[in-house]
């Protein structure tokens, strides 16, 4: 089987730069740190990485270890680390936000501190478990989606296979690790890139773009909402010369904001890259072709090398194939033993494909409200208001199956204007809709639309 670390080695251009620290790393200059193989037994290790040069450095030596690698937030709630630990009894734990883990001794590592557990518990992991994405960002949720290193590799190639990465590129890590999004930006710009940055400000701070103009950033990729971000403080009547293609995954961009980013990078020579993913498919598979974007708007594209799509003909659902399908769930410790052969991931998404072979996603399955009886496609709404209002921030969701919710961002979006359009184009009558106007949309950790907290806000009332 081959392992990551050892693809990535053999990249002698890349390099990695912390803002931060201005400091430079040459893969040949990482400590694969002796404390994690100071034993070959398979050991569970808690990473909490915040995407700096230190995270990275401790991710690619875990990686090269035997251990099984947990990759969590480091801003999350500290009771609901201590929950997980207290569950799972890490073998060891990597975070930057802590100096002391009761039950732990601490160790050194360049002003580091990995801990390490005092009474370690005999605990078999599975051989091929290798890491474990949470399914949740910011609850605590002990339920992991578990990937191993052939998962890894093969998606990160897979993805390589079609976007341009070469060695020249200076690309910022604005994507959490900890999320299989940033992990496979990680990844593959590790293996066929250049310059990664690490350590870059968000990007509605002044200082990310004095950053991209003074390194040259050469990529960007974001989610549905940092694109709508982008298109609201005017992206697109700038230019940027040293950018070269823009990735978007983590949910589906709604058709005004695609033919305009499209748009964007046709006029500037910005190839734009429309993804869909999953972290039960270690991060991809699909992708849009650049090329073909204008003609195939609103397409997801076609599967993955390697990877295969079809569609419940009973459901509409879209199933997918491919050796990057995650090894099951753990939700307990006794699930790391396992790791499962699922030969298709049923995505919970419905789809259709055209005479071209071009996948579409028109919903999800449990995105629905029922109002008269009749089911109500909140994905469906959203994207026809996103559309009639020019790619503004809309947010939908259903409440005890009696209204439509809808959540703005933007002041010059009324209620009456809201109303109006869905009872004349969904025949919703506008006693069924309610409307808030948030200055900012809660997100989760990885960028996504908060769905949980927009729910719990409506249902206070």
């Amino acid at each position: 089987m081959r392992k990551i670390t050892d693809l990535i080695v053999q990249n002698k251009n890349l390099v990695y730069y912390d803002i931060n620290r201005d400091k430079t790393l040459k893969i040949e200059e990482f400590k694969f740190h002796e404390v994690f193989f100071s034993s070959q037994e398979k050991r569970l290790v808690f990473h909490y990485p915040d995407n700096s040069l230190d995270s990275v450095e401790t991710f690619w030596a875990l990686m090269k270890s035997p251990h099984a690698i947990a990759m969590l937030s480091p801003q999350l709630n500290p009771e609901f680390k201590i929950q997980l630990e207290e569950l799972y009894k890490p073998y060891y734990i990597w975070d930057p936000v802590r100096s002391d883990i009761p039950g732990y001794s601490k160790k050194t590592l360049d002003s580091k501190y990995i801990f390490e557990i005092n009474k370690a518990e005999n605990r078999s992991i599975h051989p091929e478990l290798k890491i474990l994405l949470s399914t949740s960002g910011t609850t605590g949720s002990p339920k992991f989606v578990k990937l191993s290193e052939s998962n890894l590799v093969e998606n990160a190639l897979s993805i390589c296979d079609y976007l341009p990465i070469v060695s020249e590129d200076c690309t910022p890590l604005n994507l959490p690790m900890y999320y299989s999004y940033g992990l496979s930006l990680l990844t593959t710009n590790s293996i066929n890139g250049g310059k990664i940055i690490c350590s870059v400000k968000d990007i509605l701070n002044r200082e990310f773009w004095n950053e991209f103009e003074k390194l040259k950033f050469t990529s960007l990729a974001g989610v549905p909402y940092l694109y709508e971000v982008l298109n609201r403080i005017g992206f697109t009547k700038k230019q940027y010369p040293s950018l070269r293609y823009l990735t978007q995954a983590g949910g589906k961009l709604n058709t005004s904001l695609v033919e305009i980013f499209e748009k964007y990078g046709s006029e500037n020579n910005v190839k734009f890259y429309v993804m869909y993913g999953a972290t039960e498919a270690t991060a991809r598979m699909s992708y849009m072709p650049a090329d073909h974007l204008k003609q195939k708007l609103g397409s997801i594209g076609m599967a993955i090398k390697n990877g295969k799509f079809i569609i419940d003909t009973e459901t509409g659902e879209l199933i997918y194939s491919g050796p990057n399908v995650f090894g099951g769930y753990a939700v307990a410790p006794d699930d790391l033993v396992v790791f499962e052969k699922i030969g298709q991931l049923h995505t919970g998404d419905i789809a259709q494909m055209d005479s071209d072979g071009f996948y579409y996603i028109t919903g999800r399955l449990k995105r629905f409200v029922k109002l008269f009886g009749q089911r109500v496609n909140l994905d469906e709404v959203e994207t026809r208001l996103k559309t009639a209002f020019g790619g503004k921030t809309f947010v939908c969701v259903g409440i005890n199956d009696k209204y439509i919710a809808v959540t703005v961002n933007e002041k010059a979006v009324s209620k009456e204007e809201v109303e109006t359009y869905i009872h004349q184009n969904l025949d919703i009558h506008p006693n069924f809709i309610m409307f808030h106007y948030l200055e900012k949309i809660p997100l989760t950790q990885n960028g996504k639309v908060d769905y949980t907290v927009i729910i719990a806000m409506y249902a206070t009332e």
